[in-house]
């Protein structure tokens, strides 16, 4: 609750220093809250809890990745720049992430762990770090480690 109050501060904060994108990026990540807490069954002034929050800012950075990416494939690269700039202030709410270098020893491990041999059982050794790491790791990145292991 503690991130909801401060991202509501954040969009005043960026109305008085007349910030245009970041003003824009959290006055969408306010109304992606306030439609999680209506999914949830929940009244739009009440706040989310930390963990929702992010959940949700991941959402909204995904989503501005895959803009991204179709934007720059179509060659519309002056609809990707805004896209670009929204994301930068996405990220700076979400936790760091951790590097291939630091997601190989533990899948290494959970590989041991698990006894997974063969790229049939990959799936199931991703979905395990996923659930081990937390969220602190991108899924692209366990992929690609996992991907390594199993070659």
């Amino acid at each position: 609750m503690e991130l909801h109050t401060h991202i509501k501060d954040e969009l005043k904060a960026a109305l008085k220093a007349k910030d245009e994108v970041r003003l824009r990026t959290v006055r969408s990540m306010l109304t992606a809250f306030t439609n999680e807490l209506v999914t949830q069954g929940k009244t739009p002034q009440d706040m989310l809890e930390d963990d929702a929050i992010l959940t949700v800012i991941k959402r909204l950075a995904k989503q501005r990745k895959e803009s991204i990416t179709q934007f720059e494939a179509a060659g519309r690269d002056e609809l990707a720049a805004p896209e670009k700039e929204e994301l930068s202030v996405l990220e700076s709410y979400l936790p760091q992430m951790m590097s291939i270098e630091e997601i190989t020893p533990i899948a290494e491990a959970k590989k041991e762990e698990l006894n997974v041999t063969d790229k049939s059982k990959m799936g199931v050794l991703i979905g395990a770090l996923m659930k081990e790491l937390g969220g602190k790791a991108d899924g692209a990145d366990v992929k690609t480690v996992v991907e390594e292991l199993l070659s």
